[in-house]
């Protein structure tokens, strides 16, 4: 088999984003020699590989021409027939025109106003989570003890979730992102794999008649109260925005919190500039989430007979549209391997791009510098106490554990 095909394989192998020089090795490769690439797997119904961040781009503007439905991330085919015999449709599952009437309904919850009005709050925690580092005693694994469960915090109490229920929240939602990692899966058959997201199918439907019966002044209760042309949502649907919300929440900033402080501890230059400049921060957030990349790829498929870099795509194909390779574009970064806080421009696409762009952008970057803002100033040393490791997954993920030596005031 052709290097080029070999790298194109390792987009489908949930264990290559845990080992990163090999795979930043295969993506350089595919945009160098295969930017477009048919990749055949076993387990897997076939897909294109798409590497350049202009074809990526290409792509996500063109939303009728490439939809998200059927197939909006890679799964098994055996996971593939198994969500759609649930009847999952979450907001990434959508295509315009219902995509975008149902993004309305939690759209004015992540608007600037409603950001700026949660800013207050989001510093609180991030005081709160900067002292629990202080009070571990100098030294901890970041990523459990940290880096999950601030973020976890602030999406629950958007949510309207008990406190009491945020354990369970932080269970299931990284049992289903983590369900190609052996550490972090669940300990049962391969017919039960989805049992995390009934589970959580089920959480959430409690949840959903609660606020139907009482409404309170929450997101929950707007999501379940909302009407479509006169129409409640449908159980399937209005439990299938929470857990996007939770998961998408939750997940991607923990990635984009962990994965940033290793940058900054292995590239110390960085670190020393922007505690000493704090007005770098919204540019240092931008780099930690390139850098990070939490969402690795989403998928696509065509709806019509189309070309991509010179490539025929036929109708009902699946295409692959890889962020973790868009944002190291040779073509787009200079010097894309640097991490630099300071990178301008930086057209990252780790929130994605058109009609899709991440709906809770805005509350990530705040949540990235509220935490950073708190910590810089009281930070005095900090250093890896251990070998960082990342989750296998070729959805999203990042590290699962960073452990760390620090002295904090």
């Amino acid at each position: 088999m052709p290097i080029v095909d070999e790298a194109a394989n390792v987009l489908a192998e949930p264990a290559a984003y845990a080992d990163e020089a090999r795979l930043h090795a295969a993506l350089a490769a595919l945009r160098a020699d295969k930017p477009v690439a048919r990749v055949e797997v076993a387990g897997y119904k076939p897909f294109w590989a798409i590497t350049k961040h202009a074809d990526v781009m290409a792509i996500e503007r063109a939303n009728r021409r490439f939809t998200n439905w059927p197939r909006p991330v890679l799964m098994t085919a055996e996971s593939d027939e198994m969500q759609a015999a649930i009847g999952i449709r979450t907001l990434i599952h959508m295509d315009d025109p219902q995509h975008r009437v149902v993004r309305a309904i939690a759209a004015d919850w992540f608007a600037p106003k409603a950001m700026k009005a949660m800013g207050e709050r989001i510093e609180e925690l991030a005081k709160q989570y900067v002292d629990r580092m202080r009070d571990t005693g100098g030294e901890c694994d970041f990523v459990s003890e940290i880096a999950v469960n601030f973020p976890l915090y602030v999406i629950m109490s958007l949510l309207g979730v008990p406190e009491s229920d945020f354990p369970l929240m932080l269970k299931l939602t990284q049992e289903l992102m983590g369900s190609d990692d052996e550490e972090l899966k669940r300990s049962t058959p391969p017919d039960e794999a989805m049992n995390a997201l009934v589970e959580m199918f089920t959480f959430f439907t409690a949840l959903t008649n609660s606020r139907r019966e009482h409404p309170t002044d929450d997101l929950a209760s707007a999501i379940a109260n909302a009407k479509v042309d006169g129409e409640l949502l449908s159980d399937v649907d209005v439990v299938s925005y929470y857990a996007i919300i939770a998961t998408a929440g939750h997940d991607t900033t923990s990635s984009s919190i962990s994965g940033g402080m290793r940058a900054l501890i292995e590239h110390p230059e960085q670190l020393d500039r922007l505690r000493q400049h704090p007005e770098l921060m919204a540019g240092a957030v931008e780099e930690i989430i390139r850098w990070v990349t939490p969402v690795k790829a989403f998928m696509r498929t065509a709806a019509e007979d189309s070309v991509v870099n010179g490539v025929s795509i036929p109708a009902g194909d699946s295409l692959l549209l890889s962020y973790a390779s868009a944002n190291r574009d040779e073509d787009v970064f200079d010097d894309p391997f640097r991490f630099d806080i300071e990178r301008e421009p930086n057209k990252h696409v780790a929130f994605g791009y058109g009609v899709h762009f991440c709906l809770g952008a805005g509350l990530a970057r705040m949540e990235i510098s509220k935490f950073l803002g708190e910590l810089l100033p009281r930070l005095r040393s900090i250093e890896l106490a251990g070998e960082p490791e990342l989750t296998a997954t070729t959805f999203v993920g990042g590290l699962k554990h960073l452990p760390i030596r620090f002295t904090i005031d």
